[in-house]
Formats: C-alpha cells, sequence, structure tokens
C-alpha cells in the first residue's frame, strides 16, 4: 500500500500563490507518474497537472502558465507550485500516484489517492 499526504493548502487572496506537497510511503517499488486533481463545490473532479518519473509533465488548460508540477525522486514527494490564483481554482486538491508496490506474493501496481486538502482564493 501507498501512503499520500498533501500538506500546503489555504486561504489566499486572487493573485496570490501557494505550494502544495504530497509526500508518498509506504512498500513503495517504486512510483510512475504522479499528479494532482481537484474537485470544487457541486463538481466532479478534473485533472490538474501530472508529472512522470522522467519529469516529463502535462497540465490542464485551465492552469498553464501559472502552475508549475515538479517531483523528488528521492524523497516520493510531488508539488504543485499555484501562481496568480483565480477563485475558480477554489477546489479541494488531491494527489495521486501509479506505483508499485511490494506485496507478499510479488509486485503489484495501482493508484493511490490523498485525502484531499482545501485551496480556497478569495475575490
Amino acid at each position: 500500500q501507498v501512503q499520500l499526504v498533501e500538506s500546503g493548502g489555504g486561504l489566499v487572496q486572487a493573485g496570490g500563490s501557494l505550494r502544495l506537497s504530497c509526500a508518498a510511503s509506504g512498500s513503495i517499488f517504486s512510483i510512475h507518474a504522479m499528479g494532482w486533481y481537484r474537485q470544487a463545490p457541486g463538481k466532479q473532479r478534473e485533472f490538474v497537472a501530472a508529472i512522470t518519473s522522467g519529469g516529463r509533465t502535462n497540465y490542464a488548460d485551465s492552469v498553464k502558465g501559472r502552475f508549475t508540477i515538479s517531483r523528488d525522486n528521492a524523497k516520493n514527494t510531488v508539488y504543485l507550485q499555484m501562481n496568480s490564483l483565480k477563485p475558480e481554482d477554489t477546489a479541494v486538491y488531491y494527489c495521486n500516484a501509479d506505483a508499485t508496490t511490494t506485496q507478499a506474493m510479488g509486485i503489484r501496481r495501482s493508484n493511490y489517492w490523498g485525502q484531499g486538502t482545501q485551496v480556497t482564493v478569495s475575490s
């Protein structure tokens, strides 16, 4: 199993910045892609950004040029630097990891989610 713990959420004014972190722990064999999703009240969870183990990144159009995803493979940690925040960025942000873990009978690849961290942007 993999545990993902997010931190860094909070309340910020429009135009401000926040940095989210997500640390993975557990019986990790390797972590492939890591990413961030968000869910606003009354809306479905949506993709924000992702990064592969090799550093290739992908962003939702709504955050391109404002958000930057990065990761520290040695620490099994992914970051999301959010600049020029807008009220419409308000949501619970969830960390996601595509990881292979060591099991009693071998290894297993699964998808994991963190518990979420609230980001609120005031106008």
